[in-house]
């Protein structure tokens, strides 16, 4: 019976069967036949169950460590001659055998995809089961390098594009939800546009994909962005006449590569692709979530005035009453410029968005009140957007300041606020 067939006899005699393959896979040699041991454990790791796969991973995080004599051996030749040939051997003595076995892994085919599905697994465990933290740091490793930009290729989406990957991007999205395909044929419209990054190694698999709108001036709020408007030819002429791309929605689509940066190339290879094709365009912007606003302010000591203004956001609805709003607008808007320019130098724990783009070199440049009224905006927010806006000449000089010195770049109008 071979290792294929003993994988239906039950998950102890299959994951006994990975655990073997995979112990001959970092032994073999010939790449031949190491790839034929990487095929094998392929198959035996698709046909057990989660228990099974549970087992493995657990096998091949707390397995194939370093060698800790010649680790330590070559520490100490280290410490005595300091040399870089001395480094380079501490290095190569210190890198777990449990790399290379991943490494082996992925040369079989949907190798890749086999384990960018095993991080996935694995992350949602870590916190609960640490002694996964080293396998996971070691797939991150390697992803970092199989995903980097050289091999990445950026693909528009448009209506004419594989129903498999449509289906995708309504199944990914994850800021606004697509409420079905005349939703997603209006976020694909003339006047829009769908960028993605694909992998040779995960066929028609999107990783990342942002949606924006070519509209005129900069939208401060998202339900014009979404609705439905069939009229193409209408909408060709907006995008004819826009003056500003708004970047709305970007969404990560495989959580194995959570922690694998894509989205700064992405968004500085879209602005590329938008100014070639709409050279009118003068101003590249998101339109962005605030999701720590509300979990930070609930944490902060209130002054007695604002303890009673801010009573009133627990009435359900609150912000459908006009009076109730302007009268709560002002406080929260000058909270969140309060939240949004807390320098990350103090080593305070910026908001996620913000963090992204600020790192990216956009400036902030403007904080909308009800920028978005939809249910998870207004328990994240108080539905509460904002405008993050790249300026291709001061991107640099702007990623500089906040990763050297913490400095948030912003706008006057959010100086005002404050």
């Amino acid at each position: 019976m071979t290792h294929t067939e003993q994988t239906s006899s039950g998950t102890p005699a299959a994951l006994a069967t990975a655990k073997q393959l995979a112990a001959a896979l970092l032994s073999e040699r010939g790449e031949a036949s190491g790839a034929m041991i990487a095929r094998e454990l392929q198959q035996t790791v698709h046909a057990i169950d989660a228990d099974g796969r549970h087992g493995f991973q657990h096998y091949l995080a707390t397995t194939f460590q370093p060698d800790a004599a010649k680790l330590r051996e070559a520490a100490t030749r280290y410490l005595t001659d300091g040399t870089a040939v001395a480094a380079a051997a501490l290095a190569q003595a210190a890198d777990p055998p449990r790399q290379e076995v991943l490494r082996r892994m992925n040369m079989a085919p949907g190798g890749t995809a086999t384990l960018v599905a095993m991080r996935s697994e694995i992350t949602r465990r870590l916190g609960t089961e640490p002694e996964l933290k080293l396998l996971d740091a070691d797939l991150k490793h390697l992803f970092a390098s199989w995903f980097n930009r050289g091999f990445l290729e950026l693909r528009r989406i448009d209506w004419d594009s594989p129903a498999a990957v449509l289906e995708k991007l309504i199944a990914y999205e994850a800021v606004h939800e697509i409420k079905g395909w005349d939703d997603l044929r209006r976020r694909l419209a003339p006047d829009r546009r769908c960028f993605a990054f694909f992998h040779p190694a995960l066929p028609g698999e999107p990783l990342i994909f942002v949606e924006v709108a070519l509209v005129e001036g900069l939208a401060t709020a998202v339900p014009p962005l979404l609705v439905q408007d069939t009229n193409e030819a209408a909408a060709r002429t907006r995008a004819a006449c826009a003056d500003t791309a708004i970047f709305y929605s970007i969404s990560n689509c495989q959580d194995g590569l959570r922690g694998v940066s894509f989205g700064n190339f992405l968004i500085k290879q879209v602005v590329e692709e938008l100014q070639a094709e709409f050279p009118q365009l003068k101003r590249f912007s998101t339109l962005s979530p605030v999701p720590g606003f509300r979990r930070w302010l609930e944490q902060q000591p209130s002054a007695a005035d604002d303890t009673a203004v801010l009573r009133e956001l627990v009435s359900d609805g609150w912000w459908r009453d006009g009076a109730t709003s302007e009268r709560l607008r002002p406080l929260l808007m000058r909270l969140c410029a309060q939240y949004l320019t807390r320098s990350p130098a103090s080593g305070t724990r910026i908001d996620p968005v913000a963090r992204f783009h600020l790192g990216n070199g956009a400036r902030l440049e403007r904080i909308n009140w009800l920028g978005n009224t939809a249910d998870r905006a207004i328990a994240e927010s108080f539905g509460i957007m904002v405008n993050y806006l790249y300026d291709r000449d001061s991107i640099e000089r702007n990623h500089e300041a906040f990763a050297n010195v913490g400095e948030i770049v912003r706008s006057s109008q959010v100086n005002a606020l404050l």
